[in-house]
């Protein structure tokens, strides 16, 4: 019989002790028996403005230790519905963007095989891309579901491909993204010029700036979703920067008038059951 994977009991014991995982989730590196595992991507080489998001997995773990089972707008009790461990972090290379996409893919490809599913904490968002290979390489092309203040499908920045700006035009090329059941939601603040999103826009993706996101009930951004996904295979990224920096002040790329944090909730809510 294959193991079942939770957190200890938080009355037995103070959550700040132990070892320092994901909601106390144990650390396991076993695929048998685990339905999703936490994994860590601690890069931030390819980040264009203020860096420390390679720290993201540990700072999220420490946040993470007050997190109890039940979901109550949901109601779900999430540990018991699920198989869950924390994995640890892969192997990234400071300063090799490219690489490290290489790392993310051979470290994630396995879990993905094995039907886990992985709930990967970065990071910049360069690292997407050696996720979206993975992912790919097992469900063919995937609707994107991205909720970010930055479309990220610029062709190069600083003359660099892998780029934390880049990752979505590199996904596209490699035939790893199905435009036309995707949704980018979030954009907002100055750009180089129209072709920004336009240029996206052209290839099929679905482009909501935040503005006319705030305009739709979460409900409604819902069915958006469901609509253009088709009942195919989706891969959802958020990017802390979607959140107004009011509320997430160390993002590396500050953008202002950004989601809400109950905002940002409720359109996660909107996808329950995707």
């Amino acid at each position: 019989m294959a193991p079942r994977y939770g957190p200890p009991d938080a009355s037995l014991a103070p959550r700040y002790t132990g070892v320092r995982t994901f909601a106390r989730l144990p650390h396991v590196i076993e695929p048998d028996g685990v339905d999703a595992a936490v994994v860590g991507v601690p890069f931030d080489t390819a980040t264009s403005f203020r860096p420390g998001a390679r720290f993201g997995p540990e700072a999220i773990r420490a946040g993470s230790l007050l997190l109890r089972p039940y979901h109550p707008p949901l109601a779900v009790d999430v540990f018991a519905s699920q198989s869950l461990v924390d994995w640890g972090d892969l192997a990234v290379t400071p300063g090799n963007a490219e690489k490290t996409a290489a790392q993310i893919h051979a470290g994630l490809a396995p879990l993905v095989a094995a039907g886990i599913t992985p709930l990967v904490l970065g990071g910049d968002h360069s690292i997407v891309l050696g996720e979206l290979r993975a992912h790919a390489e097992r469900h063919g092309p995937l609707g994107l579901v991205l909720i970010d203040a930055h479309a990220d499908t610029w062709d190069q920045y600083y003359g660099e491909r892998y780029f934390h700006g880049t990752p979505f035009r590199r996904a596209l090329e490699e035939g790893l993204l199905a435009p036309e059941r995707s949704t980018l939601v979030g954009m907002r603040g100055p750009l180089y010029g129209p072709a920004d999103l336009e240029e996206p826009r052209d290839w099929g993706f679905e482009i909501l700036a935040c503005d006319e996101l705030r305009a739709l009930a979460p409900a409604a951004y819902g069915q958006l979703v469901r609509e253009r996904a088709g009942g195919g295979p989706l891969f959802l990224s958020f990017d802390i920067d979607a959140i107004d920096p009011a509320f997430a002040p160390a993002t590396g790329t500050p953008e202002v008038a950004g989601l809400l944090p109950h905002e940002a909730l409720a359109l996660l809510r909107a996808l329950a059951g995707l």
